[in-house]
């Protein structure tokens, strides 16, 4: 499926951690200058800049990982063409206990590893597209509610599309649960919320 999408994103490091800002999922033959489709996840995890560089001013084509992969099935489904990935954390690791105990450490207040931290709201700006159906998924783990908290309000979204687990007010499935069942039941749930929430602006 990844060969009908280019993925981008910009890559660097900070205080001798490997990040990633952002990460675009472009369709092919999509001339779009800006994103239909916002998402905001846990952390950048296994994908990597091919070019090798993982500090960079501009952004380098990207190898896919399996999380991204859900978004794809997503877009496909609901004819998204482009969508922009950012994360509670910029944080590389595919292990996402790593993500947890640097999260949990001293460590953390070192690096502005957040892109919804206060001093980065800038950048924000320039790269969250307002007005177009935004993703929540970064799951479901204690340690990421106050990330999560803060992004929720940050971007004060309307009915952002996602799995709420019940009895919380923060925490969004992650698109990749273990069980393949649950994978693709998450496709199907957030499909369905993202073509009644384009019927809704389009007045269908």
């Amino acid at each position: 499926m990844s060969t009908e999408f280019k993925v981008t994103g910009l890559f660097y490091e900070s205080g001798g951690y490997k990040l990633r800002k952002y990460l675009d999922i472009k369709r092919v033959g999509v001339t779009s200058s800006e994103p239909d489709l916002m998402v905001v996840m846990m952390n950048p995890g296994s994908s990597f800049p091919l070019d090798g560089r993982d500090n960079n001013s501009v952004p380098s084509e990207a190898e896919p990982d399996t999380t991204q992969q859900q978004i794809m099935k997503v877009m496909d489904s609901a004819s998204f063409g482009y969508a922009r990935i950012l994360n509670l954390s910029d944080l590389r690791t595919p292990d996402s206990s790593e993500l947890y105990r640097f999260l949990k450490s001293d460590e953390s207040s070192s690096v502005d590893h957040s892109i919804f931290s206060p001093s980065r709201t800038s950048e924000l700006r320039q790269l969250f597209i307002k007005d177009i159906p935004v993703i929540y998924g970064w799951g479901v783990n204690s340690t990421l509610v106050p990330l999560a908290k803060l992004a929720i309000e940050t971007l004060d979204i309307n009915n952002p599309l996602g799995m709420l687990k019940a009895s919380t007010e923060y925490s969004y499935y992650h698109p990749l649960p273990r069980i393949y069942a649950k994978q693709v039941e998450w496709v199907q749930h957030v499909t369905s919320q993202s073509t009644r929430t384009q019927q809704s602006c389009t007045g269908v």
